[in-house]
């Protein structure tokens, strides 16, 4: 637990017993390997922590002949994450397959748009645009990106030039390559008779930080219940590999970019948020940690304007870190 206390990402209102969630997805994962009959889970590796954290599960749960992980990259994967991802597999103990999706994303055009070009130049230069356009738009552009497919985007939002070079091309860019790696995952596993399991957690999934039919939106998200930060949490208990405990997540979408300057909040701000507006905090409580009264109008414009992306799917938590989950220490 010394590294819980050396980097305090996660508020104590939100600890968990890892013990406990670790048997809980043990026997989840068992249960979903018998119900199944399958010969094996597969799991794209993304060297991200989510995708750390539940392969470890899964070798726990299975043991590593059943684990199979595969690492799909493209000119705008980042070195660093290629790198987690191959430490991962190392420290596992399990032969990463990597494949390049760069072939078909060249004849599918989806480099060729101008924003598209100009987004893999700088990461200081991909920084300054999204600022620029926070200043001119009054809001994120992720916020925009949720407005555009609730609906609620006007048809002069949609004709700005800002609007399409910053947002409308790299944003259908990424929708592209993450359908396609569900796509390229899903046929493998059907193939060999595996279990595809994505690895999306609980904030993605209530803010929309992912990507509609994506490798994010699969059928199967074991950590669909728990929080980032708790996520976070268990990586440590694990003791994951530092340097992959350590990193700052990233949608490995824009060089320059993380999650948490994408979405305009810490990841550790973002949960109490979360936690709160699900009941678990008193409004009093929230206010006490620092967080702001317009730091809780972003959260709740995310969770509402991301509405249309959620699916009845993940109403059922196989593991739930929320108040009446049962983990809370």
């Amino acid at each position: 637990m010394a590294y819980l206390r050396e980097a305090p990402y996660i508020s104590r209102h939100l600890r968990i017993d890892e013990k406990k969630t670790i048997e809980r997805f043990v026997d989840y994962l068992q249960d979903l390997s018998e119900r199944f009959a399958t010969s094996g889970v597969l799991i794209g590796l993304s060297g991200g922590i989510d995708s750390s954290v539940l392969s470890t599960l899964a070798v726990h749960a299975m043991g590593k002949d059943s684990v199979h992980l595969e690492y799909l990259y493209d000119q705008h994967s980042a070195n660093d994450l290629r790198h987690h991802a191959r430490l991962m597999a190392e420290w596992l103990g399990i032969e990463l397959q990597e494949r390049s999706i760069e072939p078909a994303m060249r004849e599918a055009a989806v480099y060729a748009p101008f924003g598209m070009m100009v987004t893999s130049f700088s990461g200081l230069l991909n920084r300054f645009l999204h600022q620029t356009y926070r200043f001119v738009f009054r809001e994120t552009p992720f916020i925009s990106s949720l407005r555009l497919g609730s609906a609620e985007a006007s048809k002069g939002d949609l004709s700005q030039p800002g609007f399409r070079m910053i947002i409308r091309q790299p944003e259908t860019g990424l929708n592209v390559r993450h359908q396609y790696r569900r796509q390229v995952l899903e046929e493998k596993a059907h193939e060999r008779n595996w279990l595809l399991l994505g690895a999306a957690n609980r904030t993605e999934w209530l803010v929309g930080w992912f990507v509609k039919d994506g490798i994010d939106d699969l059928p199967i998200q074991p950590l669909i219940g728990l929080y980032k930060t708790q996520v976070r949490q268990i990586a440590a208990f694990l003791e994951i590999p530092a340097e992959v405990q350590h990193q700052a997540s990233s949608p490995d979408m824009m060089r320059g970019f993380t999650d948490e300057f994408t979405l305009g909040l810490s990841y550790s701000r973002i949960d109490l948020i979360l936690d709160y507006l699900d009941g678990g905090l008193t409004k009093e409580m929230l206010l006490n940690t620092g967080i702001r009264n317009k730091e809780i109008r972003l959260v709740q414009e995310m969770n509402r304007l991301s509405h249309w992306k959620r699916g009845p799917a993940h109403t059922h938590l196989p593991v739930d870190g929320g108040l009446d989950g049962g983990l809370r220490l």
